[in-house]
């Protein structure tokens, strides 16, 4: 049986909901709860977080990419759970105009399909009894989305404090938790969002601060007890197919967006997961039938790519006989050269003939509905992929055979199609700017 569970969301983008999450998450393993993290939206790097404090894999739940058995069969992660604290992303019911496999990808719908009700984070900075009027209208705007109550975010005074909780008392909306104002426990960010977990070797640190900050301006025995049931539904989605039975999964600070159900479908069907770090200048495993380059920061670490002779010279033989494929950061690896920031060009794989600049940023961000122009191992035959594209990226030259017809969530084509290349001993690299989360089991 699953564990009860809270969706932590917010009105918006920045005010502090996963600081929150971390902190509620460490706060309760410190009780000696076993707590269950979630996380719902395409996010590589907030999960990492998640895991670190709670000491279990943090799992994305999306309901534009992902189906109801596919969000129940991710819902039993939270067996032998005391308690599930799933994060939200973006403001509580933004997604995308169009509907995908059971939402448009707001949180709201997890919420709703999980059973889970909303504690809401709302930064009260700049204004007092005015914070439960925006509470107020999130807890009425849908009736399947219930809330539990409201954390204030940035309280700057007692007195401020005391307003804001009387507006919320007025609006009948319990006050769970009051956080003043403390910048020592904010986490540092990049362009795509936090700074990865990894990289921070005071992670520790910061999260018992954290841990320490919400235990004690937040009432966890209420905020445990507001948390309802998940909600069972029949488990019904087929795993992604594995791309081959022995895949040489490049893992390290420049290559660590893997979204864990996917690895999780691929072991299940008995795969073998072989992890290379192409920042020590490793080569993928000769016994392994498949190569797969996620994302993550490929741009930071490009001189030091561009030096790893050894890498590039192994994955070149590599793909002379063995299919290979990049996702984004992993993709752009993959190509004849990465433009940094500083304008100073660097030599990739060239594998494929793609060339990318950081020189010129331009934000591409969105779903992606992808449907192959030639077999790939690890998409249904005929089928379609649902993914995620969110890089800063521009493409200079992409000048090999277009790998799939990609649309955005509202069906206009997008110029992203990825690439693909027959190698002349048989094998075959390929490569895209989405991330892969499920195969389309809705084609619309």
């Amino acid at each position: 049986m699953t564990a009860p569970g809270l969706l932590i969301s917010a009105p918006a983008s920045g005010t502090g909901k996963t600081t929150v999450t971390l902190g509620l998450l460490a706060a309760f393993r410190a009780r000696g709860l076993a707590v269950q993290p979630f996380k719902s939206g395409p996010d590589y790097i907030d999960p990492a977080f998640h895991s670190a404090a709670a000491g279990r894999v943090s799992v994305n739940m999306d309901s534009w990419a992902m189906s109801r058995g596919r969000l129940a069969g991710l819902a039993c992660a939270a067996t032998g759970a005391d308690l599930v604290l799933a994060e939200g992303s973006m403001g509580l019911f933004d997604g995308v105009a169009l509907p995908g496999e059971t939402g448009n990808g707001a949180s709201a719908d997890i919420a709703a399909r999980m059973g889970w009700p909303v504690l809401l984070v709302l930064d009260v900075s700049g204004q007092a009894q005015t914070a439960a009027a925006v509470a107020a209208g999130l807890a009425r705007f849908r009736a399947d989305v219930p809330l539990a109550g409201v954390i204030l975010n940035k309280v700057a005074s007692p007195r401020h404090e005391a307003l804001v909780r009387a507006g919320m008392a007025a609006a009948g909306l319990p006050v769970l938790g009051a956080l003043p104002r403390r910048a020592s426990v904010a986490l540092p960010e990049r362009h795509l969002g936090l700074v990865q977990a990894e990289e921070l070797p005071q992670l520790q640190a910061l999260l018992a601060e954290a841990a320490e900050f919400v235990a004690a301006h937040c009432d966890l025995d209420a905020i445990r007890a507001a948390a309802r049931p998940t909600r069972t539904l029949p488990v019904q989605a087929k795993p992604m197919p594995a791309p081959g039975e022995r895949i040489a999964l490049a893992r390290d600070a420049a290559f660590s967006f893997v979204y864990p159900h996917l690895l999780a479908d691929w072991r299940a069907q008995g795969a073998t997961i072989l992890p290379f770090s192409p920042l020590a200048d490793e080569v993928p495993d000769d016994s392994a039938t498949v190569c797969w380059l996620p994302g993550g920061y490929p741009e930071l670490h490009a001189p030091r790519l561009s030096a790893c002779t050894g890498f590039r010279e192994g994955l070149r033989a590599f793909a002379q006989t063995r299919p290979v494929h990049g996702e984004c950061g992993g993709y752009m690896t993959l190509g004849a050269g990465l433009v940094a920031a500083d304008g100073t060009r660097h030599e990739m794989v060239g594998l494929l003939g793609l060339e990318t600049s950081f020189a010129k940023r331009k934000m591409h961000l969105g779903y992606r509905l992808a449907r192959p122009l030639r077999p790939l191992p690890w998409a249904p035959a005929g089928g379609a992929l649902r993914g995620h594209e969110f890089h800063y990226a521009t493409i200079l030259a992409q000048p090999d055979a277009a790998l799939a017809q990609v649309a955005d969530a509202n069906g206009d084509p997008v110029a992203e199609t990825g690439s693909s290349r027959d190698m002349a001993g048989g094998g075959r690299v390929s490569g895209t700017f989405f991330h892969l989360i499920a195969a389309a089991e809705s084609q619309a």
